[in-house]
């Protein structure tokens, strides 16, 4: 499929999705919502991981500097709770870059697995933070939140009209970093994840480009922390917690990395799995370890991988039939 035939196909699905939502019952609706917001988290961390080539595991602060920031401030002082909702937005994103430009100057010195362990190691750090802080974050009972915003005439405590405001955010943060990374800058980055030395001969500054990326990602993990502490109405050490940022990861890896949509896609399979096998079995752990087992194993280019896979699969087979009706009869 060309390039603008993928975007067509995406296109097309959020259309579908738009007009298919309300339909639905609440809960449905709830959980798209709930989906859609760790999708702009799973593709933050697709922009390092996919496109930088950086396995992140510490994500997950990023989100919690963004939803306490909002929890903090509609409870103590009110704001947030009007039109000022646009401006916790943007000050969600400004606080998760301000946290990753921070963390950056530690995290972006290593790379491979050391990588990976210092953000995980800085993660925690921040759970620390809000498991501790009892005075400002509230502890282990985290931060109920009074209510969704209402501005205009528009009342976000609406499931739907909340939904569509996040719909919003994912299709603008999709567009942005579509644009970023088939920008020059994104190619720099590919080329980086390819081979770092190359890019340092050919007189890139390596540290800058990821020390950038490291802070774009960081400013969308903001964002989305914002939306998840309206969307859940609390915000509390549970949603910085480890788990948060290996389910990122692997909702990226499910997906398939590189691609952006990829993280969607894996968002919404993990989301959907974990609420529905979780009414049905008590052990839907395994399944859920079992599906990303499978796919690692047998997709090691995600979900998003699928067409080609049946596309090289049919490919032999069409082949071999060729070569059988060319071969000579049989004297």
């Amino acid at each position: 499929m060309t390039s603008r035939g993928k975007v067509l196909t995406v296109v097309g699905v959020l259309v579908a999705l738009a007009l298919v939502t309300p339909q639905t019952n609440s809960f449905v609706i709830l959980l798209i919502t709930r989906a859609l917001v760790l999708a702009i988290l799973a593709m933050s961390v697709d922009l390092l991981l996919g496109f930088t080539g950086l396995a992140s595991m510490g994500q997950a602060a990023y989100l919690g500097a963004g939803a306490y920031l909002a929890a903090i401030l509609a409870t103590k002082y009110q704001f947030g709770l009007g039109w000022s909702f646009w401006l916790v937005i943007v000050l969600g994103a400004l606080i998760g870059a301000a946290t990753a430009a921070i963390f950056g100057l530690f995290a972006i010195r290593a790379s491979g697995v050391y990588f990976l362990m210092i953000t995980l190691a800085l993660g925690q750090c921040v759970w620390g933070l809000a498991y501790r802080w009892n005075s400002l974050t509230g502890g282990d009972n985290g931060i109920n939140l009074p209510g969704r915003p209402e501005f205009f005439g528009i009342r976000l405590a609406n499931d739907l009209t909340y939904f569509y405001v996040v719909f919003g955010f994912f299709v603008a943060t999709l567009l942005i970093l579509y644009i970023l990374v088939n920008s020059p800058f994104g190619r720099s980055l590919e080329g980086i994840r390819e081979r770092e030395v190359r890019m340092r001969i050919l007189g890139y500054n390596t540290w800058l480009h990821k020390y950038i990326a490291f802070v774009i990602a960081g400013a969308f993990g903001g964002l989305s922390g914002v939306l998840w502490a309206h969307v859940n109405g609390i915000v509390s050490p549970e949603d910085v917690v480890l788990t948060t940022s290996v389910d990122a990861l692997l909702m990226v890896v499910l997906g398939g990395s590189g691609t952006l949509v990829g993280g969607a896609i894996g968002a919404g399979v993990v989301l959907f799995l974990r609420e529905y096998l979780s009414t049905l079995v008590p052990w839907w752990q395994y399944v859920l370890g079992g599906v990303y087992v499978l796919v690692i194993l047998y997709l090691p280019g995600g979900l998003m991988s699928i067409p080609a896979q049946i596309r090289q699969w049919r490919r032999p087979a069409s082949g071999h039939g060729l070569t059988q009706k060319l071969a000579p009869a049989p004297q």
